[in-house]
């Protein structure tokens, strides 16, 4: 990618930020662009998952593409949420105690489960997890599935779910007790499966894994 498209991409990521939902033809015009160029980027952009789009129906034409940043998009700007998260837990350490931070970390995890699980289905374990990895993309994370071979003593479907960045990077370390409430989350999203962890970027790996398989 060269300098200059990067930067008009930067520019359009800026537009979106400020102006919230916009047209093509509206930021062609913001940015003094050819409809043509503008409509590549936005291509791009989309599919690097920064932004997304929705039909709207305006008057009595055909329905026009509004553009959004997506949840990535909005992680391309600084930001220090992670910073006062920690600060945050640090202060409910010192008032309720560690062992009442665990409860509500974990309550918390429960209830992602449970969305996360309605939101999932019952479908097969491949179709769930692809909604899965749909969900974690829209919410920061760079996430791919891997069908594993199984082994003869695991004979059903299995799959590394794999994470190559955490949204909850700073939390995690410095209260890593998180990562084990998301495991038994992924565990609860999936009661039909056994869930393990594979890599951990805290120990230096470069992604977050998960086995998954049927029992």
């Amino acid at each position: 990618m060269t300098t200059q498209h990067a930067s008009t991409k930067q520019d359009i990521l800026q537009c979106l930020l400020k102006q919230g939902p916009t047209t093509a033809h509206a930021l062609a015009k913001s940015l003094t662009i050819s409809p043509q160029a503008i409509r590549r980027h936005l291509k791009d952009l989309e599919t690097a998952g920064l932004i997304h789009h929705e039909a709207v129906q305006q008057g009595m034409g055909r329905p026009q593409h509004q553009y959004s940043l997506s949840r990535a998009g909005r992680e391309q700007f600084p930001h220090r949420y992670g910073e006062f998260t920690v600060a945050f837990m640090d202060t409910l350490v010192e008032t309720v105690g560690e062992e009442q931070l665990s409860v509500v970390l974990r309550k918390q995890w429960q209830r992602k489960a449970s969305a996360y699980r309605d939101r999932l289905g019952s479908g097969s374990l491949r179709d769930r997890l692809d909604k899965l990895v749909e969900i974690r993309q829209t919410e920061g994370y760079v996430t791919e599935l891997h069908p594993v071979e199984s082994e003869a003593e695991h004979s059903g479907e299995q799959y590394i779910f794999a994470e190559h960045n955490c949204a909850i990077a700073e939390v995690a370390e410095s209260f890593p007790t998180v990562c084990d409430h998301e495991l038994d989350m992924f565990a609860a999203i999936l009661p039909d499966c056994v869930v393990e962890r594979t890599h951990w970027l805290k120990d230096g790996e470069h992604r977050c894994g998960y086995l998954m398989r049927l029992r």
